[in-house]
């Protein structure tokens, strides 16, 4: 139909010469030259944008490797890899917390910076003694692997991207037991890199801006240090509840309480909310975008 003409940006010619009705023989072939030229012209001009747009999501996971590939060559060549951990926190909050939680935060850290995009999360971390149980391994639906397993498997994350044409590998964390292994890692990478182009960067502020900032601004609320916690507390199922509220049960609130440390919950998360939350959201985004830049711009 000719009021489909315009309908997508690269239109068939056969399209655009239905709006010269009545061309003779010995005219069309210049109607068609200018038509042709017209059709190019919106095409470039379509690409452009779509270039200019970047790809359709910062997640790697949710690209074609065609659109991974067009937007490291337009300059997309950071990468975030988001390490969460599969564990309990308490009778109120799901196993994915941490995974759920670093994905979430590394895509508003991605979308801020520009030019970036994140991993998939890894979701398979250090979580204690499997046998016989210790930590967190006391409680079930937690996962836990070996230190060596988790360094290797970063590893060879890094290095895959690094052959990708990432230049920039970040890490961040969103558990405390792994902080040093990450550091370890890129250290690591980075003597091996030594001389080229890319490069990793562990950002610790992603973690460290959930704890003395977050707890300082929790405590401008009124909330004590006993509320805050330090496991599945106000502190943490805030967050959860301003990332995605339904992986916390607001029934199990008083049993969480009630039950403390035996019932894997260091704090009292009764008083958590979504708007206690945001403020470690902003907190975490803004010290890790910071971060990220400062770190990018001091190249050895």
């Amino acid at each position: 139909m000719a009021s489909s003409a315009y309908n997508g940006a690269c239109s068939p010619l056969s399209h655009l010469m239905s709006f010269f009705p009545g061309t003779t023989n010995r005219s069309r072939p210049k109607l068609l030259a200018g038509a042709a030229l017209v059709w190019l012209t919106i095409c470039a001009c379509a690409a452009s944008v779509a270039a200019q747009a970047g790809p359709a999501s910062v997640y790697l996971e949710e690209l074609t490797s065609a659109e991974v590939s067009g937007a490291i060559h337009a300059g997309t060549t950071t990468i975030i890899i988001p390490i969460g951990g599969t564990e309990q926190s308490g009778p109120h909050m799901a196993l994915g917390k941490h995974n759920v939680r670093a994905r979430v935060l590394a895509g508003k850290v991605a979308a801020a910076l520009g030019n970036t995009l994140v991993a998939p999360v890894l979701a398979y971390v250090p979580e204690g003694r499997i046998t016989p149980p210790a930590g967190h391994m006391r409680f079930a639906g937690t996962i836990s692997v070996p230190d060596d397993a988790f360094k290797s498997l970063l590893e060879g994350a890094a290095r895959s991207f690094r052959q990708t044409g990432f230049t920039d590998v970040v890490l961040i964390g969103d558990h405390g037991g792994y902080q040093a292994q990450l550091q370890a890692v890129a250290t690591r990478l980075n003597r091996d890199w030594a001389g080229s182009p890319a490069r990793v960067l562990f950002i610790e502020d992603y973690y460290r801006a959930a704890q003395a900032p977050y707890v300082q601004a929790l405590h401008a609320q009124g909330l004590s240090d006993a509320q805050i916690g330090t496991h599945a507390g106000v502190a943490d199922t805030s967050l959860m509840l301003a990332v995605d509220p339904s992986l916390v049960r607001a029934d199990q609130l008083p049993l969480a309480a009630r039950q403390g440390q035996s019932g894997g919950v260091a704090g009292d998360p009764r008083a958590s909310s979504a708007a206690l939350g945001q403020l470690g959201v902003d907190l975490i985004v803004q010290q890790t975008v910071a971060a990220i830049r400062k770190a990018r711009g001091t190249r050895p």
